[in-house]
């Protein structure tokens, strides 16, 4: 028996361009066609974008949801593959539903849609629905109780979405009953360090429970500080796995043969919809490419990239500036910005004042004559001035409003010129709370404010290291990356003289804000061992619970960690529990 042909669709749809998603989905669905593919299977929500969050708590999207589905079907099919079996992720929602207390999104359902024929045929409702870290999809659907397959042409193929491949028992256990020859899994999977081995590993033991393949298909793109970063994939009974790129838009082809076997026809606790389908025509195209995963640090910046990019873009806009003080943050920030929306669209602003050095200020300018990026300086010295004399400031006051006047600056500067501000802080930075409300925190995307000050300064000898591999110009000035980190917002200022050593700083930080280790725990089971002071453990988790009201006004940027500021950790700012450890 001939087998079938499988394209996996990997694309970056817009979160609510219904019209948009659906001319995207077309074309990609003919091209699948086109190269030889009888079923072409898209990401979790691909039609509406994920996640549309509280956009479903409103009917009339719903509705328009539901009704680009059906647009979706015409589509495909007045574009000549109509014969072509589609499996796209879709917001639906059951239109008797009442809205209740218990009930507030009517009926909402995270569904794959079977479109055939110019038609809906079949759909496929989430049944475990995530509720940790990012997610709240509890809040938002309800759950599916059906197994759905599709036999096309004899081959049987099952349905899940994301989640249900991370639990045993659950619909690929049922699916195997049904004597599946392969699962079609859909995913919104985000991008976060270590994710890409970890959804391997999850796949590995669905497959050998349901002794079925598993094709695996990612979303790709930005959407806010979510990052997609693709990475679908086959998983085969052999062990073996196919991966497909990560961070692009790509097509990936399988052939899928039936596997034969026991096949019941009902499973307990499971309604069951078993939909025949022919298959059309194909003529085999080309072998898959092989491709190979990004090593770590590449893929990091891809996710840095890819998220800034996004936001840029899928907001509207075209152009983003930002302030170089010619250290390493802003030095990084640039780079990225740079790669997401092309130099000639990068325009940096050197603020100095009078603590600033002239190495920090010839540093900016070299930078931005290495990349060929726009840049100009606008000294802040009479601004500051003239706020120092008037409210007579001193101290703190007067550090803060330097950077005051800097934010100002940009912020007049996107006014006027339409640029999109990036901010510059890091994540250890906005752990303990160095950074000025309305002063070095104003922007609209923050690239870097989920990595740590350790993990900056990697990132910056790896892009200058790629840069020299490409026989281009190392964009970073090494001067940059080596001096000692200041804010110089006054005379001969380090971060060290109120904060520990970075890679000190970063461990306890993670400890503390991505593993919720406590004060005991960090002091038994930091510094690979051996341990830290608690008094500066308990200096450092007082910085970050009296930072949460700076955080909650910090722009947002990029998930890369486990655990980033914003959506996954939503603690109080008014708090007064402290570890007492």
């Amino acid at each position: 028996m001939t087998p079938l042909r499988v394209a996996a669709c990997q694309i970056n749809p817009v979160v609510g361009d219904l019209d948009a998603n659906v001319a995207r989905i077309t074309a990609a669905a003919r091209d699948a066609a086109q190269r030889g593919a009888q079923v072409a299977v898209f990401g979790e929500m691909a039609l509406t974008g994920y996640p549309v969050e509280d956009l479903l708590l409103r009917r009339s999207f719903a509705v328009d949801s539901r009704e680009a589905v059906h647009e979706l079907a015409r589509s495909l099919d007045a574009a000549g593959c109509g014969d072509l079996v589609v499996v796209v992720g879709f917001l639906d929602r059951d239109p008797d539903a009442p809205e209740t207390s218990t009930n507030p999104t009517g009926g909402a359902r995270n569904a794959a849609g079977v479109l055939h024929g110019g038609e809906l045929v079949a759909r496929y409702d989430k049944h475990f629905l995530p509720n940790y870290g990012v997610f709240d999809e509890k809040r938002w659907f309800t759950p599916g109780d059906r197994l759905v397959v599709l036999d096309v042409d004899g081959v049987r193929l099952g349905l899940a979405i994301c989640e249900d491949v991370w639990w045993p028992d659950g619909p690929v256990a049922g699916l195997a009953e049904l004597g599946v020859d392969a699962v079609l899994c859909l995913n919104a999977s985000p991008f976060e360090v270590g994710k890409p081995a970890q959804r391997r590993e999850v796949v590995a033991a669905r497959v050998a429970e349901g002794g079925a393949p598993v094709i695996y298909v990612n979303l790709v793109g930005g959407q806010d500080e979510l990052v997609f970063d693709g990475d679908s994939f086959v998983a085969g009974i052999d062990g073996a796995t196919a991966p497909g790129p990560q961070f692009v838009e790509h097509t990936q082809f399988t052939d899928i043969a039936p596997l034969g076997g026991e096949r019941a026809t009902s499973v307990d606790g499971w309604s069951v919809t078993e939909v025949p389908l022919p298959a059309r025509p194909t003529v085999l195209a080309d072998p898959a490419t092989a491709w190979t995963e990004l090593d770590e640090l590449a893929q990091i910046w891809a996710a840095l990239v890819t998220g800034t990019r996004d936001y840029v873009h899928k907001v509207g806009g075209r152009t983003v500036g930002l302030g170089m003080s010619g250290g390493i943050d802003s030095a990084l920030v640039a780079v990225i910005a740079a790669d997401a929306v092309g130099a000639d669209n990068v325009y940096g602003v050197g603020m100095p004042s009078k603590y600033s050095s002239d190495h920090s200020k010839d540093d900016a300018a070299d930078q931005a004559q290495r990349m060929g990026i726009h840049f100009r300086f606008e000294p802040i010295e009479h601004m500051v001035e003239s706020f120092v004399g008037q409210l007579h400031l001193t101290g703190l006051a007067e550090e803060n409003i330097q950077a005051r006047c800097r934010g100002m600056t940009l912020m007049s500067l996107s006014n006027l010129d339409g640029h999109l501000v990036l901010a510059t802080g890091n994540k250890s930075e906005l752990a303990v709370g160095y950074s000025t409300i309305y002063g070095d925190a104003v922007g609209a995307y923050a690239p870097i404010r989920d990595v740590e000050k350790s993990l900056v300064w990697d990132l910056a000898r790896w892009r200058n290291k790629v840069a020299v591999e490409r026989g281009e110009t190392p964009p970073i000035p090494e001067n940059s990356i080596t001096k000692e980190p200041s804010a110089e917002l006054r005379p001969g200022q380090k971060d060290s003289d109120s904060l520990p050593d970075y890679e000190i700083l970063d461990d306890i930080l993670r400890r503390y804000v991505e593993q919720d280790q406590g004060v005991a725990e960090i002091a038994a089971e930091g510094n690979n061992g051996a341990g830290y002071d608690p008094d500066l453990i308990r200096k450092v988790a007082r910085l970050v619970d009296r930072a949460e009201y700076k955080r909650r006004q910090y722009p947002l940027g990029p998930k890369i960690t486990p655990k980033a500021f914003g959506r996954d950790r939503r603690m109080p700012i008014t708090n007064r529990w402290h570890d007492p450890a």
